[in-house]
């Protein structure tokens, strides 16, 4: 059944989606049913397998990264954006993501997503009507639709931590509306990385301060209050309610710190 938005349930897509895609190959019909290549690294039972499979999976790991580091090399500066594969087109979501995508691209950063659809296709609709180039990071999921219209340049990947690497090392910042675990995972792996100094001059900006206002309260109310985090740490993050707050924030937090390319000023 579809939830109380009427927005379709992984399951409920994964019946109706007619392919697959499985790092840079295409399945159909009963060859979209095997297992994720993740679900095989992961997940395996027998630990004896690991010495006649897992050689081999290295490699593919490999081909990953250089793929991608390949591909995304002369990018340039660029902005990534998370948010919701469940958000609808007409929402004030989708519509804040794609104003989003289309400024990025006017202070001359690519937009790169994970080229699915929701506010990732809304940001890469932004991109992509405003002239710029617009980057989708595909993933291969039992539920995938497979990369949105609006991505120019696409990668698919089997492993979420090499398509993790990619978003980082080839962003200057995050810009996350409202999503679920995916946007959460990515969310939070980027505070720690900015927080243990991994990345340096990466500003991490949250479009919505009804959605994202509970989780910060609780972050300074439980966290902070229980010596998990320190006060500095609440740095890590601003929290706008506008697509035009967002970009701001975004220049503004890479202007004061190094390391990280800055875009030329638009003509």
């Amino acid at each position: 059944m579809n939830n109380q938005q009427g927005i379709p349930l992984p399951s409920e897509l994964a019946a109706r989606s007619p392919s697959r895609h499985k790092g840079s190959v295409e399945l159909r019909r009963s060859q979209a049913n095997i297992p994720q290549a993740d679900q095989y690294l992961l997940d395996t039972r027998d630990r004896a397998d690991f010495t006649h499979t897992d050689p081999w999976r290295v490699l593919r790991i490999q081909s990953e990264f250089v793929e991608g580091f390949g591909t995304l090399a002369e990018l340039g500066p660029a902005i990534s954006v998370f948010g919701s594969a469940r958000t609808r087109p007409g929402t004030v979501h989708y519509d804040v993501a794609e104003q989003i995508g289309r400024l990025l691209v006017k202070r001359n950063f690519a937009v790169i997503t994970g080229g699915g659809p929701g506010s990732m296709e809304a940001a890469n609709k932004g991109a992509s009507e405003a002239g710029g180039l617009s980057v989708g990071l595909g993933i291969e999921l039992p539920f995938e639709q497979g990369l949105n219209d609006w991505v120019d340049l696409g990668i698919n990947f089997r492993y979420f931590f090499a398509r993790k690497t990619m978003f980082v090392k080839y962003a200057q910042g995050f810009i996350v509306l409202p999503g679920g675990l995916g946007t959460m995972d990515e969310l939070f792996e980027a505070m720690v990385l900015v927080q243990t100094q991994k990345v340096t001059s990466f500003p991490i900006v949250l479009v919505g301060s009804a959605f994202w206002g509970p989780l910060m309260d609780w972050v300074k109310t439980t966290l902070l209050e229980e010596g998990m985090i320190a006060a500095a740490d609440l740095e890590l993050v601003s929290v706008v309610d506008t697509a035009e707050d967002a970009v701001e924030r975004i220049m503004a937090g890479l202007s004061v710190g190094t390391g990280r390319r800055m875009p030329e000023e638009p003509m």
